[in-house]
């Protein structure tokens, strides 16, 4: 199911198979001046239907949002081979939300089979900062400074010094300075007269916070030349180690740079290395920690590592997902964010959908069969009880 079924350059959508590219979208409707907003860094590889199935962002999820932001309707088919159709061409459709309910549910309320989505009029002008810094805290700073200014970027991303040298070895676009502890990728869009008042604004508060260089880009073939490292960096990373697990927590950005700090002394207490490299501007933390597989009992040891970081996450007041959903990973910590209240409410609108489990069975919430510690919370409820009085 990989074809663009309809393409409505006067109602700004596009009507598309789940199997359809996400680059495919901006390249069908690019030449007429628009382009599909979310954009994530597999954009090549990734399709619509996986992005609506995790509710995927990218680099311009900060100004623009994310793939529910973008998903007009869908044609579904549900458990029981129903086809049911929600949403639709207009933004503004009475009754359920039922299309935000769909977007992110990973699969476990049925099948998408057309997807109706919003496209955006490419922007005036465009510019491209980078600036690099000496800590990874202080270009954290950067980000939260920025917001605090009342500016919103179209994105804003983070490498460290892991992520700079591995793409530089694999991409060598010659822009990243190999001696940064980190670098900001800040892009700004709008009217000409806009962007050129952020940049200059933008520029002080990297200063200000230690930037040592900051380099613009106006032109495509050098904003291309500049993203493009920050697009292969996960690919990079699997040249600087066997094998690498990533993780996917979401922070509030005034915590950013105690939570990287954190993370640094994570790295440090399990002996592994972390590359960070994520879309600093929601707070999306996308930790790589680069491990051997062969090597027995790494794998446990990463798990837990990652486990520990997602805590980390969920204690400074964020979540356990950005975009790469909990599937059967990360269940097992969904207690630690949610209520036994508020996950049994997720299962009631689960079961209206798929009342018999048909769909993605054993996705997304704790079961005492397969979570060792939803297990153990159950019994923990159960020996609270035993002491209660019975009325």
């Amino acid at each position: 199911m990989r074809k663009i079924l309809k393409v409505d350059l006067e109602n700004q959508q596009v009507v598309v198979q789940p199997g359809v590219i996400n680059n495919w979208v901006t390249q069908a409707v690019s030449g007429a001046g628009f382009y599909y907003a979310p954009d994530p860094s597999s954009q090549i590889v990734c399709s619509i239907g996986g992005n609506v199935a995790e509710n995927s962002g990218g680099v311009h999820c900060l100004k623009y949002g994310v793939t529910t932001n973008h998903v007009l309707g869908l044609k579904l088919v549900l458990p029981d081979g129903s086809i049911v159709d929600i949403g639709g061409e207009i933004p503004e459709m009475p009754g359920y939300d039922l299309t935000g309910v769909f977007v992110g549910s990973e699969g476990t309320l049925g099948i998408a089979t057309e997807v109706t989505l919003r496209i955006l009029k490419a922007p005036e002008s465009i510019c491209v900062l980078l600036a690099d810094f000496s800590s990874i805290e202080a270009a954290g700073e950067s980000v939260s400074d920025i917001i605090s200014a009342g500016i919103i970027p179209g994105g804003m991303e983070i490498m460290d010094n892991i992520s700079i040298n591995a793409v530089e070895d694999v991409v060598a676009t010659g822009c990243y300075p190999r001696d940064a502890a980190a670098i900001l990728l800040i892009e700004i869009d709008g009217l000409e007269v806009e962007v050129a008042t952020n940049k200059q604004r933008i520029a002080d508060i990297c200063k200000q916070n230690g930037a040592r260089n900051i380099t613009t880009a106006h032109d495509p073939e050098t904003r291309m030349k500049i993203w493009k490292g920050r697009k292969a960096a996960f690919a990079a990373a699997g040249h600087l180690s066997p094998d690498y697990y990533v993780q996917d927590g979401v922070i509030p950005r005034t915590q950013m740079a105690y939570v990287l700090k954190e993370i640094e002394g994570l790295s440090e207490k399990y002996g592994y290395r972390i590359a960070n490299v994520f879309h600093a501007g929601d707070g999306n933390l996308h930790p790589l920690i680069l491990y051997d597989n062969s090597v027995k009992g790494a794998l446990e040891k990463v798990e837990e590592l990652g486990g520990e970081i997602l805590r980390l996450c969920v204690k400074v007041g964020g979540s356990l997902s950005g975009e790469h959903g909990i599937g059967a990973d990360k269940k097992c910590f969904m207690p630690d964010m949610f209520s036994e209240v508020d996950l049994e409410t997720m299962q009631w609108v689960r079961q209206v959908f798929n009342p018999k489990g048909l769909a993605n069975p054993g996705k997304m919430f704790p079961t005492p069969k397969t979570c060792g510690e939803a297990a153990r919370a159950k019994v923990e409820t159960f020996k609270k009880l035993e002491g209660a009085e019975v009325f």
